[in-house]
């Protein structure tokens, strides 16, 4: 017989507490798999967004009631919720407004406030199921700064906790006002789109709530879950959405009302105008077809064929590459032109980048596009946590950017191929980091950058180029071994940049820490240089004719010396390639550790020229012109300098007459 003792008054609290937050008929979590090719969820659900909101489009504002549906499965009891107000951020004195003011947009430069840009996520009702309003206790936090006027994230406090393994449910009723688009939310003209629109509930992140607020250069972090949405607007307007259409009911007065559905999500955008054309297509993927809804401007329809083709090249090469795409949609929105809501990602959402002159052999939407969709992997399944760590979506992003428009473009034409004048992908990201390259690490938390020049240059460039030559380190078939599994193990998880970076080592069966530190971690910065190089005749003290003669044979010897120069802190072994005039070859592998080290030689031939990395290995030195020496001036050189400045003028002059056009 087992005795058991009986529970204290403790553990029968516990039971009760525990009883009332299980009983029939509370909050769950739906187990449904419409919106994915999968018979099964893909993710560890933790939440459940329900909206029905009605938009008008005369104010750009929207009412809205939400609940949703929270599961605790942080091990621990939770008696706090903080929840994202992004849309508070454009007011004249949010952290977002001040930081932007400062460092700069991309979007307005903010000489003056005006007050279309204003915007806010008006909380009007706020009630946790079984426990009452809590509408007057919610309370504005700053956990970044000590800006209290910055309403981008509110709490409520609870008066018991959510034990584990339990749900809690919030509703939520609420008020938005767009601004005129900002940061890839709001509208112009009669187009809107609506993202970071709902209050959204932070996630509980290595043992806390990170729910950081919003700044001039973070983006977005949520869990994953279920979105059911339905959204009321005018029977006029063409929609499109996170997710799949469930529904579209028309109404008496003139609106309609569409239903929204996505699984193993966590995030939902929308958009409407009166405009849009649209282009269905399908892509045959390894878990089943997806829906391609395009939705383009009337002026840019005759380059819908390009945006299907760059989706479908794409879409192929991440499933090769990297793992499956397990969504039954993804949208591509042409937006209305000149409101910034142009190269934006959201779940199973995005948006590309055009002008109505774009001419063939300028691939600029097609890099957009390209680059929005690989946000689908490292933001939208891996859904790295941005705020921390932005590098991990946007830079390992931009580096199968590069990979991808190499494979479908040409690696010195995947930018541009008009009128004899060429420029890829690689180039560009180097160029993007190279002015920036001593300023911040890429492990710096994304509102702690000294720019946002830095922030772009390091995040997207930097960690390219870095992943480019750590490519080359590790060969490319093991690098791509490493980013698939990268992929499968941390899909639908929040993974750190330590899990990254022990992948690449695992796979590779290399120590790599001596990279990391510098180039993660670090802010060395890479040049290497030529410093010089001599040939000097063995028998210099011979007389003149005696030597000239030897020198007729071929029979004179000559002492070289080559010099090779580290100019600053990164050090990584190198490759160097001495030519002599006889035609013959020398390759020699510098550790890089001292400072800089000479080789010497003694040939019946004189150095033509030095190469340092000749192979091209590593992407990121911040100065190439002196990577290499010539005996004789090498007017080469001086014409591929004129090409990359002639690029670089006229890839500045396109985007400058995109930007005013």
């Amino acid at each position: 017989m087992v005795v058991r003792e009986k529970p204290t008054c403790l553990c029968l609290l516990l039971l009760f507490s525990c009883a009332a937050w299980s009983q029939p008929g509370s909050a769950v979590i739906p187990n449904t798999t419409s919106a994915i090719n999968s018979s099964q969820p893909l993710s560890q659900r933790i939440v459940a967004y329900d909206i029905d909101a009605k938009y008008d489009p005369k104010t750009h504002s929207l009412d809205a009631t939400e609940t949703l549906t929270y599961h605790n499965l942080t091990g621990q009891p939770l008696d706090r919720f903080p929840f994202h107000l992004y849309l508070n951020g454009f007011q004249p004195n949010a952290t977002w407004i001040r930081e932007s003011k400062r460092d700069g947009t991309r979007d307005v430069k903010f000489d003056k406030w005006e007050s279309k840009y204003y915007g806010a996520d008006d909380i009007k009702k706020f009630e946790v199921v079984g426990m009452g309003d809590f509408t007057s206790q919610l309370e504005f936090i700053q956990p970044d700064d000590d800006n209290k006027d910055d309403h981008t994230v509110v709490q409520v406090r609870l008066p018991k906790p959510v034990p584990p393994n339990a749900y809690v449910r919030f509703k939520i009723n609420f008020h938005d006002q767009f601004p005129e688009t900002l940061e890839r939310t709001g509208w112009k003209s009669d187009f809107v789109l609506g993202g970071q629109w709902f209050p959204k509930v932070g996630v509980w992140w290595q043992g806390a709530w990170n729910c950081r607020q919003f700044h001039g250069m973070t983006e977005f972090f949520a869990d994953f879950g279920v979105y059911d949405v339905k959204l009321t607007l005018p029977q006029y307007e063409v929609v499109g959405a996170s997710g799949i259409l469930v529904s579209s009911v028309n109404h008496s007065d003139g609106t309609k009302t569409v239903t929204y559905h996505g699984d193993d999500i966590h995030d939902f955008a929308w958009t409407a105008s009166p405009h849009y054309k649209i282009l269905d297509d399908t892509f045959q993927g390894s878990m089943g077809p997806v829906n391609l809804h395009i939705m383009m401007q009337p002026a840019h329809w005759n380059q819908s064929g390009r945006h299907a083709r760059i989706l479908k090249e794409t879409l192929s090469r991440f499933e090769a590459w990297y793992g499956p795409y397990p969504y039954k949609t993804l949208t591509l929105v042409d937006p209305e032109h000149g409101s910034a809501a142009e190269g934006m990602e959201y779940p199973t959402f995005i948006t590309g980048g055009t002008t109505w002159w774009m001419p063939e052999g300028f691939y600029l939407p097609e890099v957009v596009v390209e680059h929005e969709f690989g946000h689908q992997y490292w933001y939208g399944m891996v859904a790295t946590n941005e705020f921390e760590d932005a590098w991990m979506d946007e830079g390992i992003n931009s580096y199968t950017e590069v990979k991808v428009m190499d494979s479908v473009l040409g690696q010195n034409t995947s930018i541009m191929n008009l009128g004899g004048i060429a420029a890829g992908e690689r180039e560009l990201q180097r160029l993007n980091y190279i002015g920036v390259a001593d300023l911040d690490p890429m492990a710096r938390k994304g509102w702690q950058y000294a720019t946002s020049g830095s922030y772009g240059g390091i995040t997207y460039g930097k960690t390219a180029v870095v992943l480019l030559t750590l490519e080359n380190i590790i060969g490319e078939d093991t690098m791509r071994r490493a980013m698939h599994t990268y992929f499968i193990r941390y899909r639908f998880t929040h993974p750190t940049k330590e899990d990254f970076l022990r992948t690449m080592e695992e796979v590779s069966g290399k120590d790599l820490r001596w990279y990391f530190s510098q180039a993660v971690y670090g802010t060395q910065v890479l040049d290497y240089e030529v410093l010089k190089f001599n040939s000097e005749p063995v028998d210099w003290y011979k007389e003149k004719h005696e030597r000239k003669q030897a020198e007729k044979k071929r029979e004179e010897a000559y002492r070289s010396n080559v010099w090779l120069h580290r100019k600053e802190d990164f050090v990584v072994p190198v490759d160097v390639e001495i030519k002599f005039d006889n035609g013959e070859k020398v390759r020699e592998h510098w550790d890089g550790q001292d400072r800089w080290v000479r080789y010497t030689y003694e040939k019946k031939a004189k150095v033509e020229s030095v190469e340092i990395d000749p192979d091209h290995k590593i992407q990121f030195d911040r100065n190439n012109f002196n990577n290499s020496r010539t005996a004789k001036p090498n007017r080469a050189a001086a014409r591929k300098l004129a090409n990359y400045f002639g690029f670089v003028s006229q890839f500045l002059a396109q985007i400058l007459a995109a930007w005013l056009v």
